[in-house]
């Protein structure tokens, strides 16, 4: 039996909901968007996984989604994802696919001390790509990276109900306060990581903070022209792997209009990816 693929204005993916901190800010400029939000929660965390893994899983992950709705475009909303797989999504889909990357350029920009701090998961930091960013726009400075799957674990769980402990979050952030000079703006190379930005200032005092998602906003308002202005726009959010945890973060996910959570099947590949 064949079932007729629903229409959508966008296509927002992340490992988790981390990338809901990107749709919030594309929300702002398009209000009226319909969206299909797709977290893989059951490969959760990526920081950690391989590179071979993370291109299969990502594609076959989107594959899936695409063979329910057909989305105008898709937004890849997690850093370490589109550092490594945005140029075999576009060779796989027939529309525009916009990536996140760490916001690099305008820390440079911004830092007057010219010491900015790249926070991220460890594959992000790592990712030759980051390093072409670096160099390309903050050859002048000196950059100091913190690698942490830990910090996408304790966003994830902030959103369920829990406290995010500080101690455990300085801790983190250690590398940046011992920093001398320490970096007067710091990166949020995750998409995780804008959620939790008031600790964060908690913890790092007067530091300027830089994420990508009003840039990709912007880029999406752009893409979109004059489309997704609908009345009753469809919203909805789909997990790979559906758990009793998903409720607690229901206050969270109606603020953005999303009621409730539904399931998509996960590919059949292992999650471990190492």
């Amino acid at each position: 039996m064949s079932l007729t693929k629903q229409a959508i204005d966008a296509l927002i993916f992340d490992s988790g909901v981390g990338g809901l901190s990107v749709l919030s800010e594309i929300l702002r400029v398009r209000p009226q968007l319909s969206f299909v939000y797709v977290a893989d929660n059951a490969g959760l965390p990526y920081g950690d996984k391989t590179p071979e893994w993370l291109q299969q899983r990502v594609s076959a992950v989107i594959a899936a989604a695409c063979s329910l709705y057909t989305p105008k475009l898709l937004v890849i909303a997690c850093n370490t994802a589109s550092t490594l797989v945005l140029p075999q999504l576009r060779s796989e889909v027939t529309f525009p696919v916009v990536g996140v990357v760490p916001a690099i350029k305008p820390a440079a920009t911004l830092s007057k001390n010219r010491v900015i701090g790249l926070l991220a998961t460890p594959a992000t930091v790592k990712r030759v790509y980051t390093d072409g960013l670096i160099q390309d726009f903050a050859k002048d400075c000196h950059v100091v990276r913190v690698g942490s799957s830990r910090l996408v674990e304790l966003v994830e769980r902030k959103l369920r109900g829990e406290s995010l402990a500080l101690d455990e979050l300085t801790r983190i952030c250690q590398p940046f306060l011992e920093s001398t000079p320490m970096p007067d703006t710091i990166v949020l190379g995750c998409t995780h990581f804008p959620l939790v930005s008031t600790e964060l200032k908690t913890v790092l005092g007067g530091v300027q903070l830089v994420d990508s998602g009003a840039a990709i906003a912007q880029r999406v308002q752009t893409l979109m022209g004059t489309s997704g202005n609908q009345p009753q726009p469809l919203r909805k959010i789909l997990f790979t792997q559906l758990d009793t945890s998903i409720d607690q973060l229901k206050p969270y996910l109606k603020s953005l209009g999303l009621d409730a959570a539904e399931a998509l099947i996960p590919p059949k590949e292992s999650a471990s990816g190492k």
